[in-house]
């Protein structure tokens, strides 16, 4: 006779647990618990290291503790947007499970799961299972997805922020709509930090129809919200005429007085060259901390940098120099400062990094922001004014992004199979597709069965069958491209990094390797390396013998200023003009904004500057709409094509976050407030952005990644991968076939879409110009450039190829400008 299981009471031996460890749950936490019983789905949102995931983990948990054994399967599903978080996630996760006495086993399923433990879990899932979004679509493709997934209860989405507004969000909306579909019961919940929609981010999670959700906003009274303090170190002696990327490393001496008073450090850094030279800057300053100063960023092998993450969790480093590749997830409870270098360029960015400091319930946070140049100082104190002002970054979900749907629907194929009927109205519960036609979904099948009117005469765009109105993927070849293909959503094209004798340092853009030759010396994972040869997409090194290096600029690195933080920004700058400087870095700054309000003006939301000069160049004008580069971009073309349809004249561009530049050696005439007010005119802003930019060719470039995604280039097996200039050619040639043959094609239009949405930002134009519709127009003719027209100078000379050193030149101009501003105010510096 077999005993009756003991019943169990979940909740009371979760508040036992956290009463053995001198814990008090959170109300937050209790209420995601009662919510998760209760079948409810939603949103958690909480700062970094307020216990989100135990307030998402231990509903499910609950719940089990109460139900009798069973025979294994699948029952929670944790979705997270790093593979390298996996591991530690899972690891966390089962630890709290065994501690409450539940038999679960949790696992990893990620990129780096070796073969055979995935053939394992086709066979036999675990309790809970650990993965990506590429992972999950993955094993949608296989034939038994029904039975895999049949005991599915509750899927977790952890760090949704990250996700939402990006087509990998997409992927796993769609993924989603599969999963609900076949169990309708199924709830879902989204853990968040620092995100501006947070009603829109959980619409977007829970899909078009479902239940109100429930969200759930830890309060800072009840999870003993960790004090913040961010601060930003003023330099003693500053410029008064900046330029970006100058001042950073000057302030190595008191980022080592930081480093030295804390237990242990994370120091981000914007972008992977900015990571590679501070790394070897600290270390040059500092050999003694050889042992405990570490490098991670995503270019550096795995091995590397998971040796990097297990050395935090035992407070091993005394700083490690990192990017992005750090802000989530993982916790490293000894880390008791951050250093950001550079500006954060948003609100959100630089909570999530200030949090990765005091990682738990209740613990200080601190954040000390490093100017890179002189200006992010007022960008420091912005940020400051936002976030105690609740003013954070919203992130937008993308829409109707066919190439991932298409990439979805292979995928259903290739594994449990479709009928088009179930799979359209399974779509449309997506936020993404909610306003997909059945004539675009029609489409989208035609395309997978056939190619399309131009591509149906070859048979690898025929990759699946419809069969007695079923969809499937009957070639096992074509199916093993797909999975191959699936991740493909955030691929780049890199090449691997390995010494002639030893091991793999990781991975590099090509661009940059394209352009080295043999003999030549970069800094790569805090080593000075020579390439010998590139092989089989494989860069060949020895280490240098001198330290005269080029550096890497990886892509991702031109992060613009958000709106939030510009408009911060703004209004500081109105205060500055009335003649108040109310914060720390401001008055830091304050020779340089005084040197800008005496020989020009400062903008501010009510009024634009506009700055006009004459040098041996030419003709410069200078805006300062404060919208980042991305907008800046789009407008400085927009305002040259203009004013080239009034005097014809060739433009040279400068922008930054700031402003932009227009110079020609043509003389313009002298324009008016009316003359401005057309050329900043909102009408006709698509047609006229149109035939200001190459559109073309953008989209011929945007055209690439959504071939890749949508299947229509296979970038090949691994370790026999195409290089990224053939596959530039492959979608080139494709791009201008449809073009030709198939104007109407869909992925062309979506590859427009995407240039004039992403790469523009243009929505954010037409709010610049609509803004400036509204704005007096402070038109301001100089004799010399002004503190903020200066660094557009600087950023057009970077680019510029020379003989002479264009940091001479900056050095030569610093100088006759200061000469200038000491006659014209009779002060010296």
């Amino acid at each position: 006779m077999v005993a009756e299981p003991q019943s169990v009471d979940g909740l009371a031996a979760i508040e036992q647990w956290f009463a053995a460890h001198n814990w008090q749950p959170a109300p937050f936490q209790r209420r995601a618990w009662q919510a998760f019983r209760a079948g409810r789905s939603g949103l958690i949102h909480a700062s970094t290291g307020s216990g989100k995931t135990l307030a998402a983990w231990l509903g499910p948990v609950s719940r089990a503790l109460e139900q009798p054994a069973r025979s294994g399967g699948l029952r929670v599903l944790w979705i997270t947007p790093l593979r390298a978080l996996a591991a530690d996630t899972a690891g966390h996760l089962q630890q709290s499970a065994s501690a409450l006495g539940l038999d679960w086993k949790v696992e990893t399923r990620t990129g780096d799961t070796s073969a055979s433990v995935r053939a394992r879990q086709r066979r036999k899932m675990p309790e809970t299972l650990v993965t990506t979004p590429e992972s999950l679509s993955v094993l949608l493709s296989y034939r038994n997805a029904e039975d895999s997934f049949r005991q599915l209860e509750a899927v977790i989405v952890d760090e949704w922020h990250e996700l939402l507004g990006s087509k990998r969000g997409v992927q796993l909306q769609l993924c989603l709509a599969w999963l609900r579909a076949c169990n309708p019961a199924l709830v879902v919940w989204g853990l968040s930090a620092t995100l501006g929609n947070l009603d829109e981010a959980m619409d977007v999670l829970l899909g078009e129809g479902a239940a109100p959700g429930e969200r759930i906003t830890a309060a800072a009274n009840e999870t003993d919200e960790k004090p913040l303090t961010i601060r930003g170190l003023c330099p003693q002696n500053i410029e008064r005429f900046p330029w970006a990327g100058h001042l950073g490393l000057s302030q190595l001496e008191g980022v080592l007085e930081y480093l030295q008073q804390g237990q242990s450090a994370l120091l981000f850094t914007n972008t992977r060259s900015q990571a590679e030279l501070w790394f070897e800057a600290i270390l040059k300053a500092r050999i003694d901390w050889l042992t405990e100063l570490g490098l991670h960023h995503g270019s550096i092998d795995r091995g590397v940098r998971k040796r990097i993450e297990e050395g935090l969790r035992q407070g091993d480093f005394r700083c490690v120099v990192c990017t992005s590749s750090l802000d989530l997830g993982v916790d490293f409870s000894p880390v008791d400062r951050v250093v950001q270098v550079g500006s954060p360029k948003g609100v959100a960015r630089l909570m999530q990094r200030a949090g990765r400091s005091g990682h738990q319930p209740g613990a200080a946070s601190e954040i000390l922001c490093v100017p890179s140049h002189a200006f992010e100082l007022v960008e420091i104190a912005a940020a400051r004014r936002a976030w105690a002002a609740g003013r954070v970054e919203a992130r937008r979900p993308p829409r109707l992004s066919l190439d991932v749907l298409v990439q979805h629907l292979v995928t259903l194929a290739a594994g449990p199979g479709f009928t088009a009927d179930r799979a359209f109205d399974e779509v449309r519960t997506t936020h993404a597709f909610a306003a997909l036609t059945r004539d675009q979904f029609d489409w989208c099948l035609t395309f997978i069965t056939q190619g399309g009117p131009v591509l149906e005469h070859y048979p690898q765009f025929q990759r699946v069958v419809a069969q007695a109105g079923r969809y499937s993927v009957e070639d096992t070849g074509i199916a093993r491209r797909h999975r191959l293909s699936i991740g493909t959503i955030t691929s780049d094209a890199q090449i691997h990094v390995r010494f002639m004798k030893g091991g793999s340092l990781g991975s590099i853009e090509e661009t940059f390797i394209a352009r080295l030759k043999p003999g030549d010396v970069f800094l790569f994972s805090g080593r000075a390396l020579e390439l010998v040869k590139v092989r089989d997409l494989v860069a060949y090194v020895r280490l240098a013998k001198t330290r005269r290096h080029r550096v890497p600029r990886w892509y991702g690195g031109r992060l613009p200023l958000s709106s939030e933080l510009a408009d911060s920004v703004l209004e500081i700058l109105e205060e500055v003009q009335a003649g108040e400087y109310a914060d720390a870095e401001v008055q830091a700054i304050a020779p340089v904004l005084e040197l800008q309000k005496q020989q020009s003006a400062l903008p501010g939301r009510t009024q634009l500057l506009i700055e006009r000069c004459r040098s041996r160049e030419g003709e410069h004008l200078f805006l300062f709409p404060f919208a980042g580069r991305l907008a800046h971009e789009g407008l400085a073309a927009l305002l040259a094509w203009r004013l080239g349809q009034w005097v014809p004249a060739t433009f040279s561009l400068s922008v930054n976050d700031y402003g932009l530049e227009l110079l020609t050696s043509t003389r313009l005439p002298e324009l008016n407030d009316a003359d401005w007010r057309t050329l900043l005119s909102p009408d006709n802003l698509l047609d006229d952005v149109l035939a200001a930019l190459n559109a073309g060719e953008l989209a011929r470039r945007q055209f690439r990644d959504i071939a890749r995604i949508s299947g229509l280039v296979f970038q090949g097996f691994p370790g026999r991968g195409k290089s990224d200039r053939q596959l530039q050619a492959s979608t080139g040639l494709l791009y201008d076939t449809l073009q030709r043959y198939d104007p109407e094609h869909r992925l062309l239009a979506q590859a427009s879409r995407e240039v004039l949405e992403d790469q523009l930002e243009l929505q954010r134009l037409q709010a610049v110009l609509q803004r400036a519709a509204g704005q007096t127009l402070l038109q301001m003719p100089l004799e010399r450039f002004s503190p903020l027209a200066f660094p557009l100078w600087v950023e057009r000379q970077r680019n510029r190829i020379t003989t002479e050193s264009w940091q001479d030149r900056v050095q030569r101009m610093i100088a006759s400008l200061e000469q200038h501003a000491q006659r014209k105010t009779g002060k010296r510096r």
